[in-house]
């Protein structure tokens, strides 16, 4: 009995370290959404490509900017938008999550930059109002995710999901939004309105596309109540390997030898197979 103490005692731990695995990933649907993309091959290979785009070889201080927003508009265009969105937009309800959620597109190469600080939003308002590739998606962006006064609750019917698909649609382009922080759900591209001079209420007028806006700010706020189901099958996996362990870690009747061992951890490890 006493050589099976170290295995018995690794076993505890296993269970220990899985059931807050699960728990946490149950919590937290930005891991849910991240390893729904993982077990999709098309999903999977569009997000590794990004990652090593935004983190690849560049010049001393910079970063490929150019390849990384290119190798993002890929993973929106051709990724399937149930995932690709749930990665975006997954609801959050503690600063780990929320800052988990803020760093989905390696926001250091794709989001900043290439200076220090932010500049006016006029600059790359300008820059993609000059782009072929920003400008229809500005267009889109602003007339699917404007407020609409006439309306009862000020947005079009049923607004939301297309509003969503042109916000995904601006990332990787030179007004790419992010999240601002991980402490609430607001979002806005890497810009200011503090030295617009005469065009101040222009400026102001574009950034409040992302920082005033009620019916995105309601878009990405009922993505949750919409969250797809393939996620949701992702989040009940979760929940019943949580189930599944503690059934395991409270059986009674003690087994002979070391077999406990064996048994148990195979009981443990099966959902993950």
């Amino acid at each position: 009995m006493a050589q099976c103490l170290g295995p018995t005692m690794l076993l505890l731990l296993l269970l220990w370290l899985l059931l807050r695995w699960s728990s946490s990933a149950a919590q937290n649907r930005c891991v849910a959404a991240a390893e729904a993309c993982t077990a999709d091959t098309g999903c999977q290979r569009l997000r590794t490509e990004y990652v090593a785009q935004c983190l690849g070889p560049a010049a001393p201080g910079g970063c490929p900017r150019a390849r990384c927003r290119r190798a993002l508009r890929r993973f929106f265009a051709r990724g399937p938008p149930a995932l690709t969105h749930a990665l975006l937009f997954c609801p959050c309800g503690s600063p780990a999550c929320a800052e988990r959620r803020r760093q989905t597109f390696v926001p250091a190469c794709a989001f900043s930059g290439p200076g220090p600080a932010p500049p006016s939003c006029l600059a790359p308002l300008e820059a993609c109002e000059h782009s072929r590739v920003c400008r229809p998606r500005l267009l889109a962006f602003q007339a699917f995710c404007s407020p609409a006064p006439s309306f009862p609750d000020g947005c079009q019917p049923d607004q939301a999901p297309n509003c969503l698909r042109a916000y995904a649609g601006l990332v990787g382009t030179v007004i790419t939004p992010n999240y601002l922080d991980n402490v609430s759900a607001r979002v806005a591209p890497w810009c200011h309105c503090g030295v617009s001079g005469n065009r101040q209420e222009e400026c102001e007028a574009f950034r409040g596309l992302f920082t005033r806006n009620r019916c995105l700010d309601g878009a990405i706020q009922a993505f949750d109540s919409g969250w797809p189901p393939v996620l949701q099958d992702q989040l009940d996996s979760h929940q019943d390997l949580e189930h599944r362990l503690l059934q395991v870690s409270s059986a009674d009747g003690p087994l002979e030898g070391c077999s406990m061992f064996s048994m148990l951890l195979v009981l443990a490890l099966q959902p993950l197979l």
